[in-house]
């Protein structure tokens, strides 16, 4: 377990708090078969253990509460991304995908995995609807790259991407790492950078690049991680998002988020995020193709 720098007292993670329960239609009609690209589920803790080094403890959100989310926005289908609290013990995560599939919902997962992870264990979260492995790229020394390389190359014969958590000003040589890959990668929340910084920084220009030559996806997320602004409408992150359809909008997809983990702003209401994409994306064959076509391509969804 993690501790403090005094060495007898052990770091307890913050709790997050609560998604706002209160979710709403939104101000505009969704597209039959819209997908939310981007949600997690937690709990019951005395079923799914977390992992001791985890940097946050969420509250329950369970799968009952994920699909009345999506019912409340008119959303079809969603993939569930699996957090950073159980590791690489994808446990939950796929007796969810089981459990939805029974019901005879299409719901898809990106796992997080050890880059030795056997082919028989790819095998099976791949029978649960698995299509994708996300690495946490957030912080430098996380993880190896080569060790990324080598998992790209397996997840490559499978058909399968690499989703990357990543904080595109703080990685050195991000572009040039992620044109070696042979596989598609996904960038979580527009590249995870403040917007303090400016359209015109470098790491975001790259990222622009990338997008124009068809080289990521690009997830339209997690506004309130990028924005400097306290709470809804995150208008500071508009210019990022268009910048990033204009760029490529058939390598654009939406996801909420849900339940939003976090700590430095109050908590966002899923449908007040969700409205936002009317301002990022006021073309309403761009935000269909956004909401349905692309995501349906990237996941493989029937």
């Amino acid at each position: 377990m993690k501790e403090t720098d005094n060495q007898n007292t052990p770091f307890t993670p913050p709790l997050c708090d609560a998604p706002d329960p209160f979710i709403t239609k939104p101000d505009f009609d969704l597209p039959l078969g819209s997908i939310d690209c981007h949600a997690h589920v937690f709990g019951p803790l005395d079923k799914y253990d977390y992992t001791e080094s985890r940097s946050y403890t969420p509250p329950d959100a369970p799968v009952g509460a994920y699909l009345h989310m999506h019912k409340q926005l008119s959303i079809s289908h969603g993939v569930l991304v699996q957090p950073s609290v159980y590791g690489t013990d994808n446990s939950l995560q796929t007796d969810t995908l089981n459990y939805l599939r029974k019901l005879g919902k299409d719901y898809k997962g990106i796992a997080v995995v050890d880059a030795n992870i056997s082919g028989e264990a790819l095998d099976e979260l791949a029978l649960s609807g698995h299509v994708g492995v996300r690495m946490n790229l957030l912080f430098k020394g996380g993880i190896e790259w080569d060790d990324v390389c080598h998992l790209a190359e397996r997840l490559a014969k499978r058909n399968w991407h690499l989703q990357f958590l990543i904080d595109i000003a703080n990685f050195d040589g991000f572009a040039d790492k992620i044109r070696q890959l042979p596989v598609p990668v996904v960038i979580d929340h527009m590249g995870h950078m403040d917007t303090g910084l400016g359209l015109d920084h470098p790491a975001f220009q790259d990222l622009l690049s990338l997008l124009e030559e068809g080289r990521v996806w690009v997830k339209l997320s997690g506004a309130y991680r990028t924005s400097t602004q306290a709470c809804t409408p995150f208008s500071d992150v508009t210019p990022f998002a268009q910048a990033l359809v204009n760029a490529n909008a058939k390598q654009c997809v939406w996801g909420s988020d849900w339940p939003h983990p976090h700590f430095d702003k109050a908590m966002p209401n899923t449908t007040d995020l969700l409205n936002e994409l009317t301002q990022w994306v006021p073309d309403e064959s761009l935000r269909n193709q956004i909401l349905v076509d692309n995501p349906k391509r990237l996941y493989q969804f029937d």
